[in-house]
């Protein structure tokens, strides 16, 4: 026998093992192509909530389409992730009490290298925790050597081209890591700051003009005061000088759109090499800088943007050199003292902005004029937008195809440069006067333009995002012509989130456009955050980080406290998020398995909604899968209590043909939702189906079949049993490990099956498979068996004893004869000692009118107590309630536009049993002797 309860620790690594041993997730076969591929996580990665969502339906829809007949492959690997890696590895020289710097370039890369090989395995190992039926044996590596060659070919492909170009822009520079950051790096905080009102002299004269800075360190590279053309209060000063503080330079005063008259003096300081949008400024007045070190105006091509902060985050370059080499803070009070000695500070206040800090780093950012390699967009975005305009490519929800719209049509050229030693080195060499060649390697630019002379490689690496813009490509074999590139791409389906589609989802549009002249994937299923159970976004800072991992093996109270305030960035919050983890769990989470995780997840995945995940949910489908366990349970139980031996004899009644017209409307219902991406659909109807039509029902009514000694029990048992097997099937995608267990075991018990694993079934061959034409008698008599159940339960002091029925009313000779055919059933599952029709409608009864016909439960005494009266006004009263709000509800027109179709019904059959149920209660209150 199997054990009572369902233990997930005991069979899912083994099953797992066995899965990916036997060669299952390798592509399979089928004419039609369906392939995914994985968004690749950092090889320093660890699965979070996030990760563990979207790898769960993509792990459905692989397996839904596989035994769908489809030819599947889902494209597994990791992205070497430049800064994410290097930071690691640095760290662990560090505390080992080396530098990168001291090793050396190569020997540093070796460093990496041998973590990667020892330690880079992390995430994969846990994603096949998750039951990911991913294509191992195709795994790739954003760094691998193949890689590697079709990341040097498309930059070179982009630069003979002339879409590729090097020059001199503001970046996101990070001083602690020394390079640039791409904006998805940066993460923005919202801080104090002083906000400083500085006095400049205007030229000529002994009046100022003030103008308010929170870094009052990068006046010494400023190149103008702008003021708006509107702005009445400074007409007059338009076009004259005013003396820049602290250095020996005047700057013009010139009007711009840009400036807000509101804020503040209505005046801003213009200081082009540190600011975004002081840079854009600068370049439409040409700002430079004249031989007397004075700023004048010219046209966008005179524009030389000064910068007086080196890659240190040091003061340099053209400011008084009384505050070279002091960082940036040191120079920011410097330049406070000096400016207050010569009573240049107009006023200090506090302040509230957003600061952008490395997300890697937590260090503060600087807009950063350097030399980098940059990729022309713009017309790669024009194409990228017209394929999403056009239809080639969709996006689910289709809202989000705003956002990329947004993004592209106000592209900027793409800095593709970092400043690192992990990663794709930029293939570009210089010769000792400075020219630069770009080809495959330093032997190919010798051979090519016939250099004998020195040359050295550009120190930089690629973006990250270069490389992983390839990937629906390269991993499939390109540049070659490899069957699976011609197989399986364009894509079928990518699955990622909101906050990459410009980043990745944008750039892999606009790379596999330009080197293949197709899309990379047909839809884009952009799902929403895991939250968590209050709505807030999950941080380590919040203390609300849940790991997937341990809501499937469970984790003491110790270790979850160890685990959330270990390397807090802020030590202050430990006590805190120490009192909330102790208070949400007291003794630690318990461990519900994969299944139950991933099923929480279908449930909870609305498209376009964030989802709040609440542990309740968990652990309702834990006893979701010990449900199902007990009902094989129940089978094998029979098994034994008969003495069964398999044969393929089906008992054909009304109730075994019920249950697989049930599973197959369910599977038809499926087909739809999973097109659609509606999984919390998908995951509704098969707990429907298994909980309330086939454990609830199906096995009540074969249990009166059993208790029958006329019946034949081995045929009663091997219909249960082939209609269960049916339903694990289709649960297979959304509960992988249960499902399969139960499927081994099922063959223990000799029912003959055509594959070794069940994503190997087909749907069509199992499901398909003479479905019976549809008979609504048992619906009919679970109606009946419901309604007497909930009069009884109205009830208290009947609701736990065997009593009479009797229904009266207008009844057909249909009716009659279910009732006549399906007596035992009726009365054996709703408890009644027995059930007759009558043409009088009895006294001493409690009633409930359904439909057309009257219940009626034959009572001597109808209440014991007022206590009971009390109840049944009560219940009477919240029902009322109930029914208002529904109905309230299918009458708001918003509701009815907006709303599912599967809620609308969900409300309308609720308002019908609410209203039965009040209109019972009714009868019942008013004749209560």
């Amino acid at each position: 026998m199997a054990s009572k309860q369902y233990d997930p620790s005991k069979i899912e690594e083994s099953l797992y093992k066995e899965w990916e041993a036997s060669g299952l997730f390798s592509q399979s076969e089928g004419e039609t192509p369906y392939c995914i591929m994985i968004p690749p996580p950092n090889v320093t990665g660890t699965l979070h909530m996030g990760h563990g969502f979207q790898n769960a339906i993509m792990d459905c829809l692989i397996r839904y389409k596989k035994m769908s007949g489809y030819k599947t492959h889902w494209q597994v690997g990791t992205d070497h992730a430049g800064i994410a890696t290097e930071m690691v590895v640095e760290r662990q020289l560090l505390e080992a009490g080396k530098t990168k710097k001291e090793l050396g370039r190569e020997k540093f890369e070796q460093e990496v290298w041998n973590w990667k090989n020892k330690s880079g395995n992390t995430i994969t190992n846990q994603l096949r925790r998750l039951g990911a039926s991913l294509d191992w044996e195709s795994e790739r590596f954003t760094y691998d050597e193949d890689y590697q060659d079709a990341v040097i070919l498309a930059f070179n492909k982009l630069h003979e081209d002339g879409l590729i170009y090097r020059g001199s822009r503001l970046v996101n520079w990070d001083p602690a890591l020394q390079t640039s950051l791409s904006d998805l790096e940066v993460v923005n905080k919202e801080k104090n700051v002083k906000l400083t009102s500085i006095k400049y002299k205007i030229d000529g004269t002994d009046q100022f003009i003030t103008v308010a800075t929170t870094r009052p360190e990068t006046l010494l590279g400023d190149m103008a005061i702008a003021v708006h053309p509107d702005d009445k209060r400074y007409k007059e000063y338009i076009g004259k000088d005013v003396e820049l503080p602290l250095c020996n330079r005047k700057i013009p005063i010139i009007t711009d759109d840009y400036v807000d008259m509101e804020f503040g003096s209505g005046a801003v300081k213009i200081t082009p090499g540190h600011d975004f949008n002081d840079y854009e400024i600068g370049k439409r007045h040409g700002l430079s800088m004249d031989s007397k070190n004075n700023i004048i105006q010219g046209d966008e091509s005179s524009f030389e943007p000064i910068s007086v902060l080196d890659k240190h985050a040091k003061i340099c370059g053209c400011a008084p050199k009384n505050f070279h080499e002091l960082n940036r803070f040191e120079a920011r009070k410097k330049i406070l003292a000096n400016l207050e000695s010569e009573d240049l500070i107009a006023g200090i206040e506090e302040y509230e902005t957003s600061l952008p800090f490395g997300d890697r780093s937590d260090e503060i950012l600087e807009p950063f004029l350097t030399d980098q390699w940059y990729v022309d967009t713009k017309k790669m975005a024009l194409s990228a937008i017209d394929l999403v305009k056009n239809g080639d490519i969709k996006f689910v929800p289709s809202n989000w195809e705003k956002t990329y719209f947004q993004w592209l049509e106000n592209i900027q050229d793409w800095c593709i440069s970092r400043q690192l030693w992990w990663g794709h080195r930029i293939p570009v060499w210089y010769d000792e006067s400075s020219n630069y060649y770009v080809g495959s390697s330093e032997e190919d630019i010798r051979e090519r333009f016939k250099i004998k002379g020195k040359l050295s490689q550009d120190e930089d690496v690629l973006d990250t995002w270069f490389s992983s813009s390839l990937w629906t490509f390269a991993t499939l074999g390109w540049p070659s012509k490899t069957p699976k590139l011609s197989s399986f791409h364009p894509t079928t389906t990518l699955v990622t989130g909101f906050d990459i589609i410009f980043f990745w989802v944008a750039r892999m549009i606009m790379m596999t456009d330009y080197f293949l002249d197709e899309i990379p994937f047909k839809e884009v299923f952009i799902t929403g955050l895991i939250k968590d159970e209050n709505g807030q976004k999950m941080s380590k800072s919040k203390g609300n980080i849940i790991d997937p991992i341990d809501l499937i093996d469970g984790i003491s109270l110790e270790d979850l406290l160890k685990k959330r305030t270990t390397g807090l960035m802020q030590p202050q919050l430990k006590e805190k998020i120490s009192k909330q983890t102790t208070k949400q769990f007291p003794n630690g989470i318990d461990g519900y398995g994969t299944d139950a995780l991933r099923f929480t997840y279908y449930a909870l995945a609305s498209p376009g909604r964030d989802i709040n995940f609440d542990i309740g949910r968990i652990k309702g489908y834990r006893n979701f899968c010990n449900k199902i366990w007990n009902a094989f349970n129940f089978i094998e139980f029979q098994i034994q209590k008969n003495n069964f031996v398999m044969t393929e004899d089906i008992e054909s009644n009304i109730y075994s043909d019920w249950i697989a017209r049930k599973t197959f409307e369910t599977y038809q219902d499926l087909k739809k939702h999973i097109n659609d991406y509606r999984f919390d659909l998908a995951s509704n109807s098969l707990y429907e189906l298994v909980w309330g039509n086939y454990c609830d029902w199906y096995i009540e009514f074969m249990k009166v079949f059993l208790d029958d000694q006329k019946n034949d029990a081995p045929k009663v048992i091997y219909s249960m049993i082939k209609e269960f097997q049916k339903i694990i099937t289709l649960l297979h995608p959304f509960m992988p490990f249960i499902t399969e267990e139960l499927n081994k075991k099922i063959k223990g018990l000799g029912l003959k099956t055509d594959n070794k694993f069940l994503v190997e079934s087909l749907f069509d061959e199992s499901i398909n498979a003479a479905v019976p034409e549809s008979n609504n008698s048992v619906d009919k008599i679970i109606e009946i068996i419901s309604t007497i159940r909930s009069l009884k339960s109205d009830n208290p002091s009947i609701s736990n004893e065997p009593v009479k029925v009797e229904i009266s009313g207008k009844y057909n000779a249909e009716f009659q004869k279910i009732i006549s055919d399906h007596e035992a059933v009726i009365c054996k599952t709703a408890n009644l000692t027995s059930i007759k029709l009558s043409d009088l409608e009895p006294s001493n009864s409690i009633t409930v009118i359904s439909d057309q016909i009257k219940i009626h439960i034959l009572v001597e005494k109808l209440f014991n107590s007022e206590e009971e009266i009390k109840k049944m006004k009560k219940e009477a009263s919240k029902l009322a309630e109930e029914i208002k709000r529904i109905k309230q509800k299918l009458d708001n027109k918003k509701f009815i536009d907006n709303a599912p179709t599967e809620v609308i019904k969900k409300e309308k059959h609720k308002l019908s049993e609410f209203t039965d149920k009040f209109e019972s209660l009714q009868s019942t209150l008013s004749n209560p002797d």
